[in-house]
């Protein structure tokens, strides 16, 4: 009888091991975080014409994006498998660990590009199925390689990760908008923080690996701490366009500014400090700010969704 049990529960078991790994080849958490922002693309963007942001077209939008992100990551993680297996925080992946093989990888990566791009195509409109492969494109040529040449991959990487919202307004629109170049450039001044204090959190990782971000190759710290300051500071101004833009009321408006005046100040603790890169106090520091970007992000949007007009 445990004969029995067995045989039957082995295969279940596998299944929800391939399940498992493919949450870590998509990257699952960071895609969601993705769809979850190209939902708000296309909430504007479904306003701005007039129809419901709950329509057939949302679901078409988040299933093609969901696709190409998942693709992006998967075939992200075939590239960098080497790099991966040098990282702690990577080595259990499971290419580096042994557990898929780099061909089911790279054909399940490049199916699910392929695949959500034309979906978005064929389902919504050919523009929002070239900008998604192109997101993709240009993630996995351009800022994928050049993470192991130069820090301005940061720079470079920016661009497709503010797509989104981006894809979900033209998903709804069929066209590119004012309205998009808003959410794109907020999603790009916010990622400066957020990468950075990943960088900053992981930088003995990121060595290791040979990934060479802003806090690998400078010691002190002091250019990072610049850009996240920077970035943070340039964010509160372009979070009130949505205003000015008629996309969100004044409750909005008061809470962007609150909530970017916070961001900056958790930013700033790292100024203040004046703690070196490699301390217990400074990494304290760069997990809270990395968790205030994640919170912002959220609340931003929820925010500009949940505020009427007016």
């Amino acid at each position: 009888m445990s004969t029995v049990i067995q045989s039957l529960a082995t295969p279940r078991n596998a299944a929800v091991a391939l399940l498992r790994d493919y949450t870590e080849l998509t990257k699952l958490r960071v895609t969601m975080l993705i769809v979850v922002t190209a939902w708000c693309g296309y909430f504007f963007g479904a306003r701005q014409s007039g129809v419901s942001s709950l329509s057939i077209g949302l679901f078409h939008a988040l299933v093609g994006i969901f696709l190409v992100s998942s693709g992006a990551a998967a075939l992200n993680e075939v590239m960098e498998r080497d790099v991966d297996s040098r990282m702690r925080r990577t080595i259990q992946r499971p290419l580096p660990a042994g557990r898929m093989s780099v061909t089911h990888a790279t054909v399940a990566g490049t199916f699910m590009v392929l695949g959500g791009a034309l979906y978005l195509g064929l389902a919504l409109n050919a523009l929002t199925g070239w900008l998604s492969f192109a997101t993709a494109a240009v993630y996995l040529g351009v800022y994928t390689p050049l993470k192991k040449i130069h820090p301005l991959c940061t720079l470079v990487g920016a661009f497709p990760g503010a797509m989104p919202g981006v894809l979900g307004w033209t998903a709804a629109r069929g066209e590119l908008e004012l309205g998009a170049v808003v959410m794109f450039a907020i999603v790009f001044f916010w990622q400066f923080p957020h990468f950075f204090s990943i960088a900053w959190l992981y930088r003995d990782d990121y060595a290791a690996g040979g990934i060479l971000m802003l806090p690998v190759v400078e010691p002190d710290g002091k250019s990072t701490i610049r850009q996240i300051l920077l970035y943070s500071l340039g964010l509160i101004p372009v979070s009130l366009l949505p205003r000015f833009l008629g996309m969100a009321g004044d409750v909005y408006f008061f809470g962007a500014v609150i909530m970017g005046c916070g961001l900056f100040y958790v930013g700033l603790r790292l100024a203040i400090f004046k703690l070196a890169p490699n301390t217990p106090q400074s990494r304290q520091r760069a997990r809270q700010l990395l968790q205030a970007t994640v919170i912002y992000l959220t609340l931003l949007f929820a925010l500009m969704m949940l505020n009427p007009i007016g």
